[in-house]
């Protein structure tokens, strides 16, 4: 199954790190990312678990669960962590999937034969309220992921998801943005009173409804 932008992401039961969950209920009409790793005790993904629990507070003001995921067992996963919180400084809360017969890494098709027959790639799912896939990220095993880069994302996401605005190329939260085609020019004062400037008649900016 290859899960595509708009899509319902898939619900699964699970047990993780942090004792069974169900994903529906888990994110309990939040938003969520949801990422797998090759494998426990792998350098990258040491440096990937340390940074998301590092940004904890982050995520939460957000509203967004975070859930990785790994084809080892609970026990290693435990063991892991504690490896985790010594050497990247912190303290993983967040659950940590345990899918040894890999059926969430078929469902959400984290297995990519070509790259490895049996390890997740660096998959990253983004998941809003509605349980839609909002975005689709897939890294090589050997590269580790951009987390300001998530969060910028989630924060377009939330923004755009809100308003009639789209965010252009390296935008980051405060910045201008740009205002959504299907809205009129002439209607963009009742809807965005901060003003706006045009700089062409399909490209015009204004500043962050939301700041």
């Amino acid at each position: 199954m290859s899960l595509r932008l708009g899509d319902i992401a898939p619900n699964f039961q699970a047990e993780t790190s942090v004792g069974p969950i169900d994903f529906y209920e888990y994110i309990d009409g939040g938003w969520a990312v949801l990422y797998s790793h090759p494998s426990d005790y792998t350098p990258v993904c040491t440096t990937e678990l340390g940074r998301t629990a590092q940004l904890k507070s982050e995520f939460e003001k957000r509203n967004v669960k975070v859930l990785a995921l790994s084809v080892d067992s609970v026990e290693d996963h435990l063991n892991w962590i504690k490896d985790i919180n010594e050497t990247q400084n912190t303290s993983v809360e967040f659950p940590i999937i345990a899918d040894k017969d890999r059926s969430i890494a078929e469902l959400y098709d984290m297995i990519h034969p070509n790259a490895s027959v049996t390890a997740t790639v660096r998959s990253v799912f983004i998941v809003g309220p509605d349980k839609k896939v909002k975005l689709t990220l897939t890294y090589p095993a050997s590269t580790g992921r951009n987390f300001n880069e998530i969060l910028r994302v989630i924060d377009s996401l939330q923004l755009t998801d809100e308003y009639s605005v789209a965010t252009p190329a390296d935008w980051s939260d405060g910045q201008d943005v740009i205002v959504v085609p299907a809205i009129k020019t002439e209607d963009i004062p009742a809807k965005f009173p901060k003003g706006f400037t045009e700089i062409k008649p399909y490209l015009r900016v204004t500043p962050q409804p939301n700041k």
